[in-house]
């Protein structure tokens, strides 16, 4: 990667983590983390004692945890931070009739100048290189003010409504000292849950409308019709795309899910491969001399129903990375190729495939959806 970018990708635990964490030890000014599952174990205890040395150093830290993903920490888990003078919130705490909505982000911004984005959460199972040892995701380290700047807005936004009871101010003082000069480099994506098309999924729609070749890695693939169809019409026009899916997912059933579409993609000349060596957890899409990355699965969980956050990236630096990234991940995958696909399918494994994708196809989105609409997210999360 040209030494000039500001993006750097860190796969595997082993190298995101003592980035993230030596980070958090150089902040001086402020630390804000915003993680999906934050656990009781050696990395989650880690960050922790980084974040409390932080703020007793007087760095403001705060941190936003997911209450589905983060509930099986103890409830005092957090004591030292907030003794020593850091912030912690907790999103859409645990209630009946609004479980759905969730923050599936994973973002740290150090001194509003150090980012780090992607998909790993704080958690032993992602410490390891993601091909001997440890799930393969990634994060990008990103060293660039006014991209920290936004991302540090999209954080304190929802870091303010976090619970759905307080309102985003019009106005905030924070936003006025930020530097708010846009990117040069990058896109910032933050979906909201809706019922419309979200902004992540609108503007993949956009890329992949004239694209000839995609790369996508994804650990939960259950894309709209529409998505599928561009997907098919890239190879139509002569051009290439490339999945890399799980063989091991933590949730079997959306890989069960994903099995559905196998059928019809490989007939229309996608190629697929199953990584095989350890849990696949990783987000990166590359369309053309272009790469989005972040927290978004290629679902409709991700696409209506959790708040996701990506960056596209139109950097020569980042889309050589994602190029080598693809290329090493293909090394340790085995290619699906659709007669020994169908051999494979029993009836059991279709019946399994069509109830999985039922599930969270149909079901899933009309119970979120539902909830939603009796929250008032709207209005908590209005934008200054």
């Amino acid at each position: 990667m040209p030494a000039a970018t500001p993006f750097e990708y860190l796969c595997g635990g082993w190298n995101f983590f003592p980035a993230m964490f030596a980070a958090v030890r150089n902040a001086r000014r402020s630390i804000d983390l915003e993680i999906y599952i934050f656990a009781n174990d050696q990395s989650g205890r880690k960050m922790l004692e980084a974040l409390v040395s932080a703020a007793r150093l007087g760095v403001r830290v705060r941190v936003l945890t997911d209450a589905y993903g983060s509930f099986m920490l103890p409830g005092n888990f957090f004591a030292p931070l907030t003794a020593a003078g850091g912030e912690v919130r907790t999103f859409n705490p645990l209630r009946f009739g609004r479980f759905g909505v969730r923050d599936h982000r994973k973002l740290l911004v150090c001194d509003a100048r150090t980012v780090f984005i992607g998909g790993a959460n704080v958690a032993d199972e992602y410490d390891g290189d993601g091909a001997t040892h440890g799930w393969f995701d990634l994060m990008m380290r990103i060293e660039d003010a006014a991209l920290a700047a936004e991302l540090a807005i999209e954080f304190h936004r929802i870091f303010l409504a976090a619970d759905f009871e307080r309102r985003t101010l019009p106005r905030l003082r924070v936003f006025r000292r930020l530097n708010l000069r846009r990117s040069s480099h990058a896109r910032v994506l933050a979906v909201m849950p809706g019922r419309g098309t979200g902004v992540f999924q609108r503007v993949l729609q956009h890329d992949l409308a004239h694209a000839k070749a995609v790369d996508l890695i994804v650990p939960y693939f259950l894309p709209i019709r529409r998505l599928r169809k561009l997907l098919r019409q890239v190879v139509r026009r002569g051009g290439r795309v490339r999945l890399i899916l799980p063989a091991l997912c933590d949730v079997p059933p959306a890989r069960a899910a994903a099995q559905v579409y196998y059928p019809r993609l490989l007939r229309a000349g996608v190629e697929i491969y199953e990584y095989q060596p350890q849990i696949l957890h990783a987000k990166l899409y590359r369309v053309d001399g272009i790469v989005h990355v972040g927290s978004s699965n290629l679902d409709l969980r991700s696409f209506k129903l959790n708040y996701e956050l990506m960056l596209r990236l139109a950097d020569a630096g980042a889309v050589a990375g994602a190029k080598e990234i693809f290329s090493e991940a293909l090394k340790h995958c085995v290619r699906i190729e659709l007669p020994a696909f169908r051999r494979a399918q029993t009836f059991w494994s279709r019946w399994k495939n069509h109830w999985s994708h039922f599930l969270l196809a149909r079901i899933d989105p009309l119970i979120a959806l539902r909830q939603l609409d009796s929250m008032p997210v709207r209005k908590s999360h209005a934008k200054p």
